[in-house]
């Protein structure tokens, strides 16, 4: 490939993440209620709301939101910079990114115009888009503090805590479409999914040796445990076991940046 072509192409990556940023935004505004309409805790027939589902978490996690959009925004302009079109972190996973951004825009578009069930399915493929990036960003490893603030813990911040919040979209359509004489049964399945979630953490947090996943996941399930504890729907058993999940995924977030250090990764 010469040089031109290479430089071209960075170019077209580059002006490409950018234009999902924007995409990302508008969509967040469009489909946040900035112009009108329900805002997204009533949409889908109060589905998504934290009193959704035996897995919703409270209200004030969603602020966690405002720090994403800030690292993400943060991240599209230092993307953008001569100095990072050759980067081959970038490279790697620049496109990836694209497609995230793009995707988290999409999600709420089509909570406030679509089905329940499509909102399942694009949160599903962000998480697989999110996790691709954190294995490409591992194989090549931060240059510097700010690659390392914009990139890894912007892409962290995501992917932690659309892990929770596709658990808790799931469990909002599951609890629309489920007969309600499961309900039952939801402490059961609510704490069944909990240690799914909490193994899933832990081991991310090993193996990729970064801390930022890790809040945020222990973040929406702290959040989890308030509403499970302190609102409806009310369930003690999934409420403990919500702080315990967010424990032991932050402590596993410490152990592997501990090991990182040690081994001088």
């Amino acid at each position: 490939m010469s040089d031109t072509s290479s430089t071209t192409r960075d170019i077209v990556r580059q002006s490409a993440v950018i234009a999902a940023a924007v995409f990302m935004l508008i969509g967040a505004t469009v489909g946040g209620g900035a112009f009108g309409g329900a805002p997204v805790n009533e949409l889908q027939n109060g589905a998504l709301a934290a009193d959704g589902s035996y897995l919703a978490p409270a209200g004030p996690a969603f602020a966690i939101w405002t720090v994403i959009y800030v690292g993400l925004t943060g991240y599209t302009i230092w993307q953008a910079l001569p100095a990072q079109r050759a980067d081959e972190r970038q490279r790697r996973a620049g496109w990836w990114i694209a497609a995230s951004l793009v995707l988290n825009g999409l999600w709420l578009v089509v909570a406030r115009f679509g089905t329940l069930i499509l909102t399942v399915l694009v949160i599903a493929v962000l998480l697989a888009v999110l996790a691709r990036i954190i294995v490409l960003l591992g194989a090549a490893p931060a240059r510097n503090g700010i690659d390392r603030l914009l990139v890894d813990g912007s892409m962290g911040l995501h992917f932690g805590w659309v892990t929770i919040a596709t658990v808790a979209n799931t469990a909002a359509w599951l609890t629309q479409t489920l007969p309600g004489e499961l309900e039952a049964q939801a402490d059961v399945w609510g704490v069944i999914v909990l240690v799914v979630v909490t193994a899933i953490g832990v081991a991310s947090a090993l193996a990729t040796h970064r801390l930022a996943p890790a809040i945020a996941s222990a973040w929406g399930l702290a959040w989890l445990a308030v509403g499970r504890l302190s609102g409806e729907p009310s369930s003690i058993a999934i409420g403990v076991t919500a702080v315990a999940a967010a424990v032991i995924i932050l402590a596993a977030g410490v152990v592997g940046i501990v090991r990182s250090r040690r081994t001088g990764r």
